[in-house]
């Protein structure tokens, strides 16, 4: 029996109605919203919408009830246009002229100096959003979405037109707004004013833009480096993720292949610091590799790795299980029979590998290319802790805000530059995938036996990979060691004392006690990045859905404001956040929601990347069989489409939350004494030389990161393809 089709509608009215009587309208400080519920009724800080419009004189909240109003009156009206002006009137009214409200009065009344000018002292002001707020103007805007699907728009599809209209409110909400808002500072200049020529002063010199290095020179600007070094590792990372997937899935044999992927996602599990200083520890002026050097050939030690070279290590270590996790999921959707049907036309391994095999594998690789590119020109970790003299944007742009200059406006015209990279790598992944047809999962039984890998590739990826692998178990047995022992590089005694130190236990009068100063730390991130992963990876493959599977106008720079918080360092994506949601209408900073908002949309590429790759590789007649049968958009995805997203799903999960528990520059601005995290403690003991303490801390944190990724694993589960496992030879053809 078919759903009623104003279902949704009068689902979304009540709880908008809901919004405005039983809940909190403003933010409560220091405290959780559901604690102050029974206050309700009582004065203006926590009463709901309805007693804050007519008994606490903010009478433009009345707009948010009009708006739901003028929704309800189209339950009345036959679906259509007529019922689509309702919808789209009302909803608009309220959300805009809330939104705008909350824009225009803030804390002590008029935010703009104009509007008090014009009007006068405002007698009422008001504070950040709260959970009631919120509700409201959620369903402010699905109530808007389905008008615009009642007018045609989407197809007349309402869960579409809600998660299309949906998703671009957070994105704006929380990427553009914020980045903009930064941004917006490379155009004022030193006397605060709007200047179109401040940002080509601050960034058209000698420093940013210099070609010494192609004059005789020994240095290029610093804009020719980071895009130097963004495309050398975005083509290694590339080459490794892919020989790492093809290893796994069409080489290795079963023994092999959970060790080989336990340790190809390793550095993923590890705060960046760690990945460094094991490398320096290697390869320093005083590392093993120089001190072997001086021991067996006379060499004196010198700082060779550090440079140009030392950061694309570094991070071809720290991004190349990126691509690996995308590049596993493109492999494992290789349909067999393709492969067949080449072999039985008499082509050989060979060719059937790179005319088959490879060019099926165009969109994984483009979209490994993309995140791993962006990753490198957002990077700064790796370039101060092993970059010596070879600076980058992003090294610039941290020094220009948390240096003594504190050079705002510098900070943002740098950031201009490295915006307009990524867009330029953005636009030309899409170039040249164009509307190209990469399906291999078609919904028809494929019993194929994938084919296994020319002589020649095998060997190749045995030489390069394993020596890889073995090189990443040789810097984490450094990280390890490092824990373990008194005082690396003077008392090499084995001892506990720093885990101790870090997460002892003790039996006090009221029971167990958490003596350990990391406790804190490790609950609080444990907590937010739990939180923050599945809103990732649910929201990221929905982004990658609408993007593979519908079209609608201005789909181009919905994209790319999906992708705009991996253009940016994750020190300049921090500040935004403080800048942005540090005043009314959002006001967030103390609190532990800016930290999950940030790991979301810092960490909410990889999941959109993942899932439009997988989706390029899933035949469309899959959904369009489905809705023949009658199923709803919402049935389809989760009952045919998600099952066989399940690698895109793993790979957004491990990436989110592994990346919220390790990640530095994004959230070293918004942490407080109350929401300390794992990597703000381990900097304060690294920054205090307590190194055994910090290392003790990042051996706990790789454990339980091994576990959640072997959890995520064992609850999603893998796709099931209906394909044989590799044991039993193809049938042969024969060939004259």
């Amino acid at each position: 029996m078919n759903k009623h089709p104003n279902q949704a509608i009068r689902l979304w009215l009540v709880l908008g109605l809901l919004a405005y009587l039983l809940l909190p309208w403003y933010a409560i400080q220091d405290t959780a919203w559901y604690s102050v519920l029974p206050q309700i009724f009582a004065g203006p800080e926590t009463a709901n919408g309805l007693l804050q419009t007519v008994a606490h004189g903010r009478v433009w909240l009345g707009l948010g009830l009009v708006g739901l109003g003028l929704c309800a009156v189209s339950l009345w009206l036959p679906a259509g246009r007529a019922q689509s002006g309702w919808l789209l009137g009302g909803g608009l009214l309220g959300f805009v002229g809330l939104l705008a409200s909350g824009f225009m009065i803030g804390a002590r009344g008029w935010s703009f100096a104009a509007l008090n000018t014009q009007f006068g002292e405002l007698a009422v002001n008001q504070y950040g959003i709260g959970i009631g707020a919120f509700i409201a103007l959620l369903a402010l805007v699905m109530l808007t979405a389905f008008g615009l699907a009642r007018r045609g728009y989407f197809k007349g599809d309402l869960f579409i037109a809600s998660s299309v209209l949906g998703c671009s409110v957070l994105l704006l909400m929380f990427i553009a707004f914020p980045v903009t808002k930064a941004l917006y500072g490379a155009f004022l200049n030193e006397e605060g004013h709007w200047a179109w020529s401040a940002i080509f002063e601050r960034i058209g010199n000698e420093r940013v833009w210099g070609l010494g290095c192609l004059s005789g020179g020994t240095r290029c600007g610093v804009a020719w480096n980071t895009l130097f070094l963004a495309l050398l590792t975005a083509t290694g990372t590339v080459v490794m993720g892919t020989m790492m997937a093809l290893l796994a899935e069409r080489s290795a044999g079963p023994r092999v292949q959970t060790p080989l992927r336990v340790v190809a996602l390793l550095p993923i599990i590890t705060p960046p610091f760690v990945v460094g200083l094991g490398l320096i520890l290697l390869f320093g002026r005083a590392g093993v590799v120089n001190q072997f050097l001086e021991y067996a050939f006379g060499i004196p030690p010198t700082r060779w790795f550090y440079g140009l070279f030392g950061i694309w290590i570094a991070q071809l270590f720290a991004f190349t299980p990126i691509a690996f996790m995308i590049m596993r999921g493109v492999v494992q959707g290789v349909a067999p029979s393709m492969e067949e049907a080449a072999q039985t036309l008499r082509a050989s391994r060979t060719k059937t590998f790179f005319t088959v095999t490879l060019p099926l594998l165009k969109p994984g690789l483009a979209n490994a290319f993309l995140v791993g590119f962006i990753e490198s020109i957002a990077d700064f970790g790796n370039p101060i802790v092993v970059g010596g003299q070879f600076s980058v944007l992003s090294t610039e742009i941290f020094f220009a805000i948390v240096g003594a200059q504190y050079d705002q406006g510098k900070a943002a015209s740098l950031a201009w530059i490295l915006t307009m990279f990524a867009l330029g790598v953005f636009a030309l992944q899409r170039a040249l995938l164009g509307k190209q047809s990469y399906t291999t999962v078609s919904g028809k039984g494929d019993a194929g036996i994938p084919m296994a890998l020319p002589d020649g590739v095998r060997r190749l990826l045995n030489a390069v990979v394993y020596p890889w692998l073995a090189f990443t178990v040789v810097v984490y047995l450094f990280a390890f060691a490092g824990g373990f022992v008194q005082t690396w590089g003077r008392d090499y005694t084995l001892t506990f004392a720093h885990f101790n130190t870090a997460f002892g236990l003790e039996w006090g009068d009221f029971g167990l006690v958490w003596a350990g100063t990391a406790w804190n730390s490790f609950f609080t991130t444990v907590k937010l990045a739990g939180l923050a992963a599945p809103i990732t990876a649910a929201v990221g493959l929905l982004i990658a859905y609408l993007l593979a599977r519908t079209e609608f106008r201005g789909q181009g720079g919905f994209e790319f404001v999906a992708l705009l918080a991996f253009a940016i360092p994750g020190t300049v994506l921090g500040v935004s956040y403080i800048l942005a949601f540090n005043v009314p209408p959002v006001e967030l900073t103390g609190t532990g929601l800016i930290i999950v908002l940030s790991f979301m949309f810092r960490n909410l590429p990889v999941g959109v990347r993942a899932g439009t790759a997988a989706f390029k590789q899933l035949d469309k007649s899959l959904d369009e069989a489905s809705v023949m049968l009658r199923a709803s958009t919402l049935q389809t995805l989760r009952h045919v489409v998600l099952p066989l997203l399940k690698p895109a799903l793993v790979a957004a999960l491990v990436y989110s939350f592994v990346r919220s528990m390790t990640t530095v520059s994004a959230v070293i601005f918004l942490v407080t004494a109350e929401n300390e995290l794992a990597t703000s403690y381990i900097i304060g003991r690294v920054g205090n030389g307590d190194y055994g303490v910090a290392l003790a801390y990042c051996t706990v944190l790789i454990i339980l990161m091994s576990a959640a990724i072997a959890l995520i694993q064992f609850l999603v589960g893998e796709r099931k393809l209906g394909r044989r496992k590799i044991g039993l030879k193809p049938p042969t053809i024969a060939a004259h």
